[in-house]
């Protein structure tokens, strides 16, 4: 090592070879296809340290130097910068580890760091005794992939079904190891390490810690020899050893030395097996393909030295240490040369072969037989591996098949035997010396062998000759169906010697020979043949009139003898109370006939456990009654081992339903356990006397564990209810409370000779408790007490066995208590880590004592419900509360800790750790429980890290295998794994339901946060970092985290997806809950970078698991949404920046930049993606394969076939079952269905019914398998569901919280574009779920919002020049959303109306980007010419609008019949939304399709009848406290789409002949005007909800406005509309003047009255009447009347507004609202303005109706001159100048050129702020930030809120804001030139008619102040007819000659000439372009004219 020497801190002898086990484990046990390249790297790599296998690193001087030095020069360390400076303890103990493995000391040092970063692993142990592990899990790790790497060759034995590369590249490099003599390096290692010598010196240098790690240490170094032992065995099963390796083996053989028990250990075991497989010639008979190629490799045939020098070694004389092992391969050895000698090639071979004999011979007496049995089946290891099992087999069967002779010549010395043991019997003497018993050792191993089948081989099959043909159905025989071919040879042979020893069979083999039945009949076909067998001995002497000398082993013969038995023994039953009893008489039974019934016992009892059939035939024989004769004969004195097998032989019996039943009432009637007293009778008799007397005395119970045997077998088929009826009180429970309180309760009190079987009888009584609290379901009627007559007195029932079961449990029991400390107990043995007797069983009984717990916490809600409903006096506490009471041992409420603590031990007890999991969950579903538990978790420091790492231990098993629902007959391992998998489920179902609790609870804990300070303090750090415990987090993290680093993704996705999805689902929760959601993102984002490494491998995809795929995403999303969200808040640009790249990015990442560098990236990105456009391909959206992975389409269950049960009815009782599982989803519950379902089948009574049975049953399986598919197609269902949640969620987050610049415009609108095309494909496409649209719907109406907002945003950045493309997404993708949008519209169909919603929704905001902004209204382009407009280019928008309207077109009346159906009813949103569309598609439908279809198809009559509907809810709006505001949105929409309609000519005169008006007519809320004052004080605080008389004017406001709309649209026939607007007028008369006389003008009520001015203007006229029709003259009076007031109002509230109060309101409005001072002050001005023009164009409308010339003109305006105010113009007080009483007085002239001289004032005015906006507009860019704020401030709701909007946005607000008020502006502008023009025009006519027309009257008539009204004449006698009282003459008289006069000089002074050129001066700014040009010009100079006319 002249190279500097760096450290490598995962240890050299321990992290490389981790990686190459896991290199190993993956290609070829696990077959993940892309490993196989990097094993054969690693196999590259690691080959040295094969070829020396566990040869550790020299120790060197120079190292020790480097060592020694690292404490002062320091040490460098790979992958670190600069040397490391390290603590001297650390350096004495590499020291002294080197020296305990003589390792290098670099090595040793290597192993001390890692063993301190592993320390969180292994908590409690230090950094040396974890450097200890990991050394012995190094060597460990070498040797399993040794071991895998031979398994995976290809060979004779077996085929790992490998790819064939993988297979060669294995092959090459074993081979290559075996040539450089890897068997000898094995063998020595076998001889060296030992655990014993290992662990000397382990415990000299104080290397062994605690049990645990002392466990774990010998553990690995047993696993170590046997992974070494393994590869040898698997190597000789595939191919055989050459000649030196084979001598070898053999060599090390001979030094194998026994166990204690004489068996031999598993390492020789796997060396004695690979020997075996060397000598194996067996599979030659397989006719094989590659048979050839197999016996070319066999050294057997093909070298002659090898033969030579394996049958000199083994012929050798020398004893081996075991001289039985000698004979074991001495037989196989001549079992080798036996089939040799029958080969061809076996000729050469003669010298050999010949010796075949002699060597068997020398086998048998080495007692080959004996030693199988002890030493090989002896050896617990023997059952675990199925290759060792077939290997005997094949050596038993070829020594039975290939010599027959000696097999003849055991049987003759038998024979010979057995007749000298009989001779020396009789005689009395000794026995012979020279007994063999080979034939009896060779029938015993047989039986103990065929007796284990762990892998279900049925071996013995081959046995057995099939001589009847196999016709019975329930036999699936190897020959089934072949029954005329010949069976093979072997086969023939093996069945002779089966049957052949039967025959005369010596008293002396009887016992083995039934041994070897037993053994024989193991397996359901086995035992049907063995049961034939003993049928047809028995039948052939059936004419032998006692029939017992038949053959001995029939059933005849056997049966017969029991019934001998039982009468010989029942003449001497004794009487219970003579004093005799204890000690019966034991005649009767010999010892040896005890033998021998037993056997037959035990052969009966294998042949029926198999075999239904056998069972019911023998217990339905007429003569045999068997079960009858064994229950007779447990009632006689038999030696209690004979009773327990009779015991065991009715409990094998009552495993069929039929026996059981009858066998409950036998067993009862004999009082076996005696349930009813004899009157008079001192004592009990029966099993109790046994149990209390005999065993108890004799300290063994076999008796008792036969008996709870026998009752756990009958009441798994059911517990007859009635069992004793008419003796006692009918039921179970006097058993049950023998074994409680007989067997259980006293167990642990008792004495045992045998210690194992304390726990044995724990165990078995345990079991029948958990039966049948397991079957008992809580029932109403278990809870009333009944009684029952018995003997003439009413006496009370017994309750179900559950429910006695339960009852004690949830009572502080003895029961209880006992269950609990037994608990204590086990926990405190298996703390030891030791072995002791009956430790499986003690394992088995807390196991069956957790499942009670687990059951009760189960049943006890629904228990205590049901006592609380009944009213009982029974008394019960949760167990829960239960397990928080003190325990007696331990002087501490510390009983939920020992359960937990079972979780420590999971590695050994999975079973108990899963129930212990199990029960924590239930316990954790109660929140005041869980504060205390957290209190006792963390009570003791110790036993708080214990715990942890228990949870953490079980979360981190890597052994946990997911499997799937419904596997029960897998293999132990397999179980075994599911179980640590369901364990690790519940310990996360446990943290989520914790988590949803407060704190503290048990998940904070477990998760390693803070539980005594605030959750939120947490400071979240990697173990070991701080002194921090590994938690449950980082286990969890772990479990996610592997593989994220690898292109495959994260391993548990795919491995254990459900298990995954909860991890995933444990995370969201903590990053959701407010107290944990700080210190987990951090630690999440800082520590494990975990969203970002997690999501770059989404999608997940999972083939056969798709729900559980979709719901990891799911929350995954979530997380990752709220991370989104966090760290936009928190400005995290980067971070946020990364996931957002990584999300939407189309480019393909090539590396991730650092931080730092993003910006730069992105620029730059943009760039280049815009220059090098055809280089770089581009990749999905990481966003877009999220949404591919969710399949829209779900397939649905087909409908039932049903014969029998009645459809209706099934599927109410299915609905009956269902209920809400955990995750939410709505499940029936198939467990419950199948009982009712069963129950109801139970139910049928005759025959008819028993013959359909099976067709019922069949169909009840269908059924539930029905339902099955159901709930998963709710699951998969609702796992979309959830998953499109999250990834909507995920979506929305991206576009709305993250900050706006993160994605550029055109990125943006482009992803929106991607988004919206994919989601449109897949909801489109035919066979989507539609429970998948509503979710689509929401998010396609987001996509859209976001889309319009950010090409409008983008329009008006851009400002109105660039028309050139509409925004950076093409129009062409535009159209082609519009279309798909249609699409989804369409294809909801009828249903789905609030899914419409959301699509109308995005269709308004999807036809808003079409609509031109705002303009500002320059006053100019009105100077173009009409030519000029026309020939304009077409701009972005129109085009758009145009092709949008084309393509919504193209759907043609489907579309339209769609939207206008959801516009007339169903839900109240939708409607809304579906007449906002119509309005808006009418508003861009240029050609009027749509309003053609609305109007022709009824719709627009529907709607327009529907208002009349609305009257009534819009009448209960007007109440102080309105119910819902929902009929006035509606009725608004409404409004707005009529008004929309009215708009054209054409929908207006539609309208009038649907009767609109007619209908508005008849609706009274109209007249019914709320009290202002009142209301005041019924303020909604909020200001949501609008004051009453707001509300009042949402309702009428529309109304006037469609009116008024009504009236301009039908202008050419005016006068129809006219005509009914009127009669509207009229009609609510009433609430119109009402309103017109409005004393408290608002701005609300300003702008009622420009509506409705404006309406008058145009109606209330003289020539409207006449188009009325025919009109009675009554009515027509009664009009007039109207008309006049109408008149009269209009004109004094031009009084009030032109003079009197219009500076007092705009003062008014602003003090009362200075915050919105401005615009409310503008809209003021407008309304102000509005109404004078409108009464101003009345009065102009009337005067030019009356007459077209001056003379014949009506008067409006008295002649008099004077202003309302001051003459010099002063305004100061105009309020009191005009008296209110001033309505009624008729106006003056002065008025009018009040209002003119005001209106020109005003107009400059305007006209000034109009052009100073316009600038500021232009120069928008450079206005100071002040001014901005100023103008934003309207637009922004809440304090601070334009500080908080961007500049971009600031910009955009001020510019929407300057156009608003410009365009305010230029409307103010038109109004005020309106004004003026029309004051001119009233002015002249009255001025003409007054100055040149006028007659004076007499001066005294002089106009009255007071008069109440000024008659207006009328020049045309045809109108004169019409207006009320209107005399010419009248009007004329009143007017003096001094009124005249006056008028001329009042207005000669008022219209002066400042005034005349202020006027030209408007018309040569303004009216030019906009009005009559000139019109001023003249009408001033004709009034000029006037004035200056001399008087005449």
């Amino acid at each position: 090592m002249a190279v500097p020497m760096a450290v490598n801190s995962g240890a050299s002898l321990w992290g490389p070879f981790k990686e190459l086990w896991e290199t190993v484990d993956g290609a070829i046990l696990r077959r993940q296809s892309e490993t196989v390249h990097l094993l054969d790297l690693q196999l590259k790599k690691h080959k040295p340290h094969f070829l020396s296998l566990f040869k550790n690193p020299p120790k060197s001087a120079e190292q020790r130097e480097k060592v020694r030095k690292a404490s002062t020069e320091g040490i460098a360390i790979q992958g670190q910068q600069g040397s490391r400076l390290l603590p001297e303890q650390l350096l004495t103990e590499a020291f002294i580890l080197s020296d305990l493995f003589d390792i290098g000391e670099l090595a040793a040092l290597e192993l001390l760091l890692a063993g301190e970063q592993q320390q969180p692993h292994f908590p409690g142990l230090t950094r040396g005794l974890v450097a200890v592990l990991l050394y012995w899990d190094g060597k460990l790790c070498v040797a399993n992939s040794l071991r895998t790497l031979i398994q995976s060759r290809h060979g004779k034995t077996f085929t790992l079904d490998l790819s064939e590369e993988l297979v060669a590249l294995t092959t090459r490099f074993t081979d290559e190891l075996m040539s450089q003599g890897l068997t000898k390096r094995i063998l020595t290692l076998m001889s060296d390490i030992s655990v014993t010598r290992e662990f000397e010196r382990l415990q000299k240098e104080r290397g062994l810690g605690n049990e645990k790690h002392r466990k774990e240490v010998s553990d690995l170094i047993r696993e170590c020899r046997q992974a070494l032992a393994d590869s040898l065995f698997l190597w000789t099963c595939q191919s055989p050893l050459n000649r030196d390796d084979t001598l070898a083996l053999i060599g090390h053989l001979e030094t194998v030395t026994a166990q204690a028990d004489g068996s031999l250990d598993s390492v020789s075991l796997a060396l004695v097996m690979a020997l075996l497989y060397c000598l194996d010639v067996s599979f030659i008979e397989q006719g094989t393909e590659d048979r050839e190629d197999l016996l070319q490799a066999l050294p057997l045939l093909t070298e002659r030295q090898y033969v030579s020098a394996v049958h000199s070694r083994l012929m050798d004389g020398q004893p081996w240490k075991l001289p039985g092992l000698q004979a074991v391969c001495r037989l196989a050895w001549a079992l080798a040369l036996r089939v040799l000698s029958q080969l061809p090639q076996g000729s050469a071979l003669v010298e050999f072969t010949e010796a075949d004999e002699a060597l068997a011979d020398q086998a048998l007496l080495g007692d080959v037989f004996l030693f199988m049995k002890e030493g090989i089946l002896g050896c617990n290891a023997f059952a675990q591996e199925e290759f060792y099992v077939r290997r005997l087999h094949s050596l038993i069967t070829d020594f039975l098949a290939l010599m027959p002779m000696k097999v003849k010549q055991l049987r003759n010395r038998a024979d010979e035997d057995a007749r000298l043991v009989h001779m020396s019997l009789q005689m009395d003497s000794e026995l012979p010396s020279s007994l063999r018993k080979d034939l009896d050792h060779l029938m015993v191993l047989i039986g103990e062998f065929y007796t284990r089948d762990p892998f279900g081989l049925e071996l013995g099959l081959e046995f057995w000759c099939p001589t009847e043909s196999l016709q019975h159905a329930s036999l699936q025989g190897s020959y089934l169906g072949m029954a005329l071919q010949r069976p093979p040879h072997k086969q023939v042979v093996l069945s002779k010697f089966v049957r052949q020893m039967g025959d005369l069979l010596p008293s002396t083999l009887y016992i083995s020979y039934l041994s070897m039945l037993k053994g024989l009949a193991n397996g359901p076909q086995c035992a049907h043949y063995c049961f034939s067998l003993l049928k047809t001995n028995g039948a052939t002497h059936s004419d032998n009139i006692q029939g017992a000398s038949g053959s001995p082993v029939s059933w005849e013969h056997f049966f017969h003898s029991l019934m001998l038995y039982h009468e010989n023994l029942r003449r001497d039953l004794p009487n219970p109370d003579s004093a005799h009893y204890r000690h019966p008489p034991l005649r009767g039974i010999t010892q040896r006939e005890l033998e021998g019934l037993t056997a037959f016992l035990q052969l009966l009892n294998t042949i029926i456990t198999w075999s239904e059939n056998a069972r019911l035939a023998l217990c339905e024989h007429p003569q045999w009654t068997p079960v009858v004769v064994m229950l007779g004969l447990l009632q006689c004195s038999v030696p209690p081992v004979l009773k327990a097998e009779l015991l065991q032989s009715l409990a094998a019996f009552g495993k069929s339903p039929e026996i059981a039943a009858s066998l409950w009432q036998s067993l009862e009637y004999t009082q076996i356990l005696q349930t009813v007293r004899a009157p008079g009778q001192r004592q009990a008799a029966g099993i109790e006397v046994e149990l209390n007397e005999i065993e108890s005395s004799c300290e063994e119970y076999p008796l008792t564990r036969a008996f709870c045997r026998l009752i756990s077998t009958l009441v798994e088929s059911s517990v007859p209810g009635n069992l004793g009826a008419g003796l006692r009180v009918p039921g179970f429970q006097p058993y049950l409370n023998f074994l409680r309180d007989s067997v259980f309760l006293p167990f642990p009190t008792r004495a045992y000779r045998r210690p194992a079987e304390k726990w044995e009888v724990a165990d078995g009584v345990l079991e029948v408790f958990h039966k049948l609290l397991r079957d008992y379901e809580p029932q109403p009627s278990d809870f009333v007490q009944e009684t029952v007559e018995l003997q003439g007195e009413r006496v009370p029932t017994h309750k179900p066995p559950g429910h006695s079961i339960m009852f004690h449990l949830l009572n502080d029991s003895p029961m209880l208590a006992l269950c609990l400390s037994l608990l204590e107990e086990g926990v405190r043995q298996l703390d030891t880590y030791a072995p002791f007797p009956g430790k499986k069983h003690l394992e088995s009984a807390v196991l069956h004592c957790l499942c009670l717990l687990d059951l009760a916490l189960q049943k006890e809600v629904m228990f205590m419900d049901l006592l609380r409903e009944s009213q009982s006096s029974q008394l019960v506490s949760p167990l829960e509360q239960l397990f928080q009471g003190v325990s007696p041992q331990t002087r501490r409420a510390d009983h939920i800790v020992n359960i937990a603590r079972y979780l420590y031990h999971s590695s050994s007890n999975p079973e108990a750790a899963f129930q212990s999991a199990r029960i924590l969950r239930r316990i954790a579903n109660y929140p005041n429980i869980q504060i205390r538990l957290v209190g006792d978790f963390t009570h003791d420091q110790a036993v708080s890290e214990k715990l942890m790492a228990g949870f953490v231990e079980c979360l981190d098993n890597e052994e946990a295998e997911e499997g799937t629902e419904g596997e029960d007959d897998v293999d132990r391992p397999k179980k075994v794994a599911r179980i640590r998998h369901e364990t690790q489920i519940h310990i996360l179902n446990l943290l989520i339901t914790s988590l949803e609790l407060k704190a503290p609870n048990l998940a904070l804990y477990l998760l390693g946060y803070e539980v005594k300070k605030p959750v939120a303090s947490t400071n979240l750090q990697d173990p070991g970092v701080l002194g921090c415990q590994r938690s449950c987090l980082h286990a969890i993290l772990s479990l996610l985290q592997r593989g994220t680093e690898k292109r495959s993704g994260p391993v548990l996705t795919q491995q254990a997806p459900h298990l995954a999805e909860l991890c995933y689902q444990v995370i969201y929760q903590l990053c959701a809950c407010p107290d944990t959601s700080g210190p987990t993102m951090r630690y999440l984002r800082t520590s494990q970078d975990f969203l970002f490494s997690h999501l770059q491998h989404l999608p997940f995809v999972l083939t056969e698991n798709q729900i559980a795929a979709l719901s990891q995403m799911s929350w995954l999303m979530k997380t990752a949404a709220i991370e989104l969200r966090v760290t936009s808040l928190n400005r995290q640009r980067s971070h946020t920046q990364r996931l957002v790249s990584l999300l939407l990015d189309d480019q393909p990442h090539l590396q991730h930049a650092a931080d730092g560098e993003s910006g730069m990236e992105e620029d730059s990105r943009s760039v280049s993606g815009f220059l090098h456009f055809e280089m770089v391909s581009k990749v999905r959206r990481k966003l877009l394969s999220v949404l591919d992975a969710i399949d829209f389409s779900q397939d649905l269950p087909e409908l039932l076939q049903l014969d029998f049960f009645e459809r209706a009815q099934i599927e109410q009782v299915i609905s009956n079952c269902e209920h809400v599982n955990e995750q939410g989803h709505t499940v029936c519950n198939v467990k419950l269905l199948h009982r009712v379902l069963v129950a109801e089948v139970n139910a049928l009574q005759g025959m008819a019914a028993i013959g359909q049975r099976p067709l019922l049953m069949e169909e009840v399986n269908s059924i539930l398998q029905q339902v099955v598919e159901r709930n998963r197609v709710r699951r998969s269902l609702s796992a979309k569901r959830h998953a499109l949640q999250s990834w909507r969620s995920l979506v929305e987050t991206l576009l709305t919280a993250c900050p706006a610049d993160l994605i550029p415009a055109d990125d943006r609108q482009l992803i929106i574009r991607d988004l919206l095309l994919d989601l449109f494909d897949k909801v489109l496409s035919e066979d989507a779920a539609g429970e998948l649209m509503s979710i689509v719907a929401g998010a396609v109406f987001t996509l859209t919002a976001q889309l319009s907002q950010s090409v409008l945003s983008e329009q008006q950045g851009v400002g109105s020049e660039a028309s050139s493309g509409f925004a950076s997404i093409a129009n062409s993708a535009l159209h082609l959303i519009l279309r798909k949008l249609l699409d989804f519209i369409l294809c909801t169909g009828g249903g789905y109306q609030r899914l419409r919603a959301h699509l109308y929704g995005s269709l308004l905001y999807y036809l808003q980007m079409a609509q031109k902004p705002e303009e500002p209204d320059t006053l100019q382009t009105a100077g173009k010419a009409m030519w000029e407009r026309l020939t304009a280019p077409e701009d972005g928008f129109s085009k758009l609008q145009r092709e949008n309207l084309a393509i919504i077109e193209s759907y043609g009346k489907t579309l339209m019949e769609v939207v206008c159906r959801d516009a007339c009813d169903g839900h109240e949103i939708s409607r809304m939304l579906a007449l906002a569309v119509l309005d808006r598609i009418l508003s861009i439908d240029r050609q009027n399709q749509w309003l053609l279809y609305v109007c022709n198809s009824g719709y627009l009559r529907s709607l327009v009848e529907s208002l009349r509907q609305d009257d009534a809810a819009l009448q209960s709006l007007l109440a102080p406290q309105p119910p819902l505001l929902k009929p006035l949105y509606i009725y608004e929409s409404k409004m707005a789409l009529l008004t929309r309609v009215a708009k054209s000519g054409q929908g207006a005169v539609e309208l009038l002949r649907c009767g609109l008006v007619a209908q508005l007519i008849e609706c009274q809320v109209f007249d019914m005007i709320p009290d202002s004052d009142s209301h005041r004080m019924m303020r909604d605080p909020s200001g949501f909800i609008p004051s009453p008389i707001d509300r009042y004017r949402q309702i009428l406001l529309p109304t006037l406005k469609l009116l008024q709309v009504i009236l301009t649209s039908t202008f050419m026939n005016h006068q129809q509309g006219a005509a009914q607007v009127l009669q509207w007028l009229i009609v609510h008369a009433d609430t119109v003047q009402s309103l017109l006389r409005c004393q408290d003008l608002s701005l609300g009520s300003l702008k009622e009255l420009s509506l409705l001015t404006a309406i008058i203007s145009k109606t209330a006229l003289p020539g409207v009447l006449e188009m009325g029709g025919d009109i009675n003259s009554a009515a027509l009076m009664e009009f007039q009347g109207h008309i006049t007031r109408f008149q009269r109002l209009s004109l004094s509230l031009l009084g009030r507004l032109a003079g009197s109060e219009r500076e007092r309101l705009l003062k008014q409005a602003n003090i009362s609202s200075p915050g919105d001072s401005a615009e409310r002050r503008e809209e003021m001005e407008a309304a102000m303005m509005q109404v004078c023009a409108n009464i101003m164009e009345f009065c102009q409308t009337l005067l030019l109706q009356s007459s077209s010339q001056a003379q014949f003109s009506i008067c409006l305006f008295s002649p008099s001159g004077s202003e309302p105010a001051g003459r010099d113009g002063a305004r100061s007080d105009l309020s009191s100048s005009v008296p209110s009483i001033a309505h009624s007085r008729i106006p003056s002239l002065g008025l009018v050129l009040y209002l003119l001289k005001n209106s020109a004032a005003d107009f400059f005015q305007f006209h000034q702020s109009h052009r100073q906006s316009l600038g500021k507009l232009q120069s928008l860019e450079q206005l100071p930030p002040e001014e901005l704020k100023e103008l934003c401030q309207g637009l922004v709701s809440g304090p601070g809120g334009v500080e908080k909007i961007s500049s971009v946005q600031r910009s955009l607000l001020a510019r929407r804001r300057l156009v608003q008020f410009i365009n305010n502006r230029a409307k103010l502008l038109a109004l005020c030139s309106y004004v003026i023009e029309t004051c001119l025009f009233v002015l002249w006519r009255h001025l003409e008619y007054y100055l040149l027309h006028c007659t004076p009257s007499d001066p005294k008539d002089s106009l009255l102040p007071g008069s109440s009204l000024f008659r207006t004449r009328l020049a045309d006698d045809s109108l004169g007819a019409l207006q009320a009282g209107a005399g010419r003459g009248v009007g004329l008289s009143r007017v003096s000659q001094q009124d005249l006069d006056l008028l001329k000089g009042d207005m000669a002074a008022g219209f002066g000439e400042a005034l005349q050129r202020k006027l030209l001066e408007v018309e040569g700014q303004y009216s030019q372009v906009r009005s009559r040009y000139t019109f001023i010009q003249a009408l001033v100079r004709r009034i000029r004219g006037l004035l200056r006319q001399p008087k005449s």
